[in-house]
């Protein structure tokens, strides 16, 4: 038998062979690029979801994005974060707080997607105590007195809200901050008569028989004029420096974040994850109302037209320093 030909080839053939299978095994020996990390602030709201569908079903990973949970219970801490680079994003932040910072230092941050809010998508709201016999706003009176959730947009739209019913701060009710972790223990002490709380919150103290919903969506209704507007109070941002120092990361971010916001409301299963990630009792995720999330590049005229007249009214109530095109608030993807 002939010797194979194989054998037969010349001697720096086989030199060329040993070559590629040296550098061959050591590509295998060097180690995987390691994933771009990001610090992503999260508030304590049912609008956080997305996050938690994007973390769950790898969506962030999938992007090559290693994420860093940072708990945030304020939202002028979020944005002090921020402005600080203590954090890179955060999934809900509130449009005024927001509008504020780019009033007084553009572009600090931008909103990639916004949360659209009313008595249908249902975030914002007003409870009392579940043995109260109030029914209505107007039955606030004789120093009714409330909590409200943490921020200066926060108490204000509950203060704007109650003022558009005709009652009169300091005569009818009194109003004070308190972080959401304590809506709860605050009623059900009887710290409180009611509040301005958002959810989960509100589904859990519902369901616990602790307290019980008197208006919902009451932002749109009073403050813009129309029961169906969307009231755009908050939304997902980056900060302006980490979009200028890592576009592709961002870009990368801003698509994980879409397909969670996708998922978050079509599949009611998602619901599941506030489970784990809102501390919500398992048998009440399905129940826990959304807000309507709207990413900026899918907007309406319509809705930009709801978004621009929040922003106005944060204005008006002084809670933004100045008027801002709501256009410069925001970054499409």
């Amino acid at each position: 038998m002939s010797r194979p030909a194989f054998l037969s080839a010349p001697r720096h053939t086989g030199r060329l062979i040993a070559g590629v299978l040296a550098l061959a095994a050591a590509t295998l020996c060097l180690p995987a690029a390691a994933a771009d990390k990001i610090k992503v602030g999260v508030f304590p709201s049912s609008a956080a979801l997305p996050f938690y569908v994007a973390v769950n079903r790898g969506y962030f990973k999938d992007a090559d994005l290693e994420i860093e949970e940072v708990p945030m219970t304020s939202h002028p801490l979020t944005v002090q974060a921020l402005v600080s680079n203590g954090i890179d994003a955060a999934v809900n932040l509130v449009t005024l707080e927001g509008a504020n910072m780019e009033a007084r230092r553009p572009n600090t941050l931008k909103y990639i997607s916004l949360n659209g809010q009313n008595s249908q998508h249902v975030i914002e709201q007003f409870v009392v105590k579940a043995d109260s016999p109030a029914k209505s706003l107007k039955d606030f009176k004789n120093g009714f007195k409330l909590f409200s959730a943490p921020g200066p947009a926060n108490i204000g739209a509950a203060r704007a809200v109650l003022k558009k019913v005709g009652l009169v701060e300091g005569k009818d009710f009194t109003i004070q901050e308190q972080q959401i972790g304590v809506h709860i223990g605050a009623l059900q002490l009887g710290n409180f008569d009611g509040g301005y709380t958002l959810e989960p919150s509100a589904t859990i103290m519902v369901a616990q028989k602790v307290g019980k919903r008197v208006e919902t969506g009451v932002i749109s209704t009073y403050l813009l004029g129309n029961k169906s507007a969307s009231a755009f109070a908050a939304g997902a941002v980056m900060s302006g420096k980490f979009m200028a120092d890592k576009p592709d990361v961002a870009k990368r971010f801003a698509a994980a974040w879409a397909r969670g916001v996708k998922e978050a409301q079509a599949d009611s299963s998602a619901r599941g994850y506030l489970v784990q990630g809102m501390k919500v009792p398992p048998e009440l995720a399905a129940t826990v109302p959304l807000p309507r999330i709207v990413m900026v590049k899918d907007m309406s005229a319509a809705d930009v037209g709801d978004f621009q007249k929040f922003l106005d009214i944060g204005t008006e109530l002084g809670v933004v320093k100045e008027k801002i095109d709501g256009k410069t608030l925001v970054r499409s993807f």
